[in-house]
């Protein structure tokens, strides 16, 4: 009988000090880069090239751009004819608002269910301009946040749930074992019945959102499934120290780095841009395109989704293909002779 050689023994597990050490090292790092990841962009929230239109005559919005000029860096303005242009710049979610010099006054165009917090923000911002030359500011919320979520509190809530339901769908896939289609069929179909729950809760029950019911089923249901592919795809192709990668880029990232309860633009760069390539940015963005703006500028953030969750259904399914092709390589266990008789 054959002895298992050095190299085809089990690795020795670590001595319990070793562990004690890891353990009271990791955990003080891990919680410094949790309280790093969603202190600091909390603590460093202001304005960054956030587009502002500014509509009117030339002569007379010379004086207002002049003076949010003077917010170095803050916003980026983007210039209209008329009021008419620049409230389809904000229904279309080019612009967070606008101000709009008329012989009446002046009227500033905002759009809370974008971002109840830019919203308040340009109020500020414009009205102490206004009142510096003694001038009063209308505002006209173009695209007002529903009734039972004034502040937005409620959608931006639902980013964490979906983050976890799909970290849970993709850890279940894992841990039980599927594999190739198997696996791919189990993800489809736990996302989709999330986003059919998550929508009859929030458009249904709750009345948090305003737009099309299936529209709104169908982005959670992109979201969680961006996310459970991934967890599961990084799973097949590194084990299930998979699972822990995915997950800590998502809630450690991918939550904080979302947007959600501000706006990208209100984040220190890269960290905004960047949250924006992971689901919970995109899935946030998508959510508030298809429940209040009819769609606009949808394409960009259900494109990002679309690629998480095509990439981690195809290492889903290279993942299985490997493992597959890899048990088939492998020699069969020579039998040992049995005496007859």
């Amino acid at each position: 009988m054959s002895t298992p050689s050095a190299t085809q023994a089990e690795p020795r597990p670590l001595p319990h000090g070793r562990r004690m050490v890891a353990v009271a090292v990791l955990v003080p790092l891990l919680a410094a880069l949790a309280l790093w990841a969603f202190a600091w962009p909390a603590a460093r929230t202001a304005p960054r090239d956030l587009p502002l239109g500014v509509a009117g005559p030339a002569a007379a919005t010379a004086q207002m751009e002049k003076q949010l000029a003077q917010h170095e860096g803050a916003f980026e303005i983007h210039r209209y004819a008329d009021e008419a242009a620049a409230r389809d710049a904000v229904e279309d979610r080019t612009v967070y608002g606008a101000v709009v010099v008329t012989p009446q006054g002046t009227e500033l165009l905002t759009a809370s269910a974008a971002s109840p917090f830019v919203a308040q923000l340009l109020q500020q911002t414009v009205a102490e301009q206004a009142a510096a030359s003694g001038a009063q500011v209308r505002t006209v919320d173009v695209v007002a946040a529903p009734e039972a979520d004034p502040r937005g509190s409620a959608l931006n809530a639902s980013v964490l749930p979906l983050a976890l339901a799909g970290i849970a769908a993709g850890a279940a896939v894992t841990l039980l074992g599927l594999r190739g289609l198997r696996a791919v069929g189990a993800l489809v179909g736990a996302a989709a019945l999330v986003g059919v729950v998550a929508a009859a809760l929030a458009h249904s029950w709750l009345g948090v959102l305003a737009g099309d019911w299936w529209a709104e089923a169908g982005s959670f249901a992109l979201s969680t499934l961006a996310v459970g592919a991934t967890v599961a795809g990084l799973a097949a192709l590194l084990g299930q120290a998979g699972v822990g990668v995915a997950a800590g880029v998502v809630m450690l990232f991918g939550n904080p780095f979302s947007g959600a309860a501000t706006a990208p633009q209100m984040l220190p760069e890269p960290f905004g841009t960047i949250g924006q390539w992971l689901p919970p940015g995109a899935g946030t963005s998508l959510l508030r395109s298809v429940s209040f703006f009819d769609g606009a500028a949808a394409t960009g953030p259900a494109l990002t989704l679309a690629w998480w969750a095509a990439l981690g259904l195809g290492a889903v399914l290279l993942g299985s293909a490997l493992t597959a092709r890899t048990k088939r390589a492998e020699p069969a266990p020579e039998r040992e002779p049995v005496a007859v008789g």
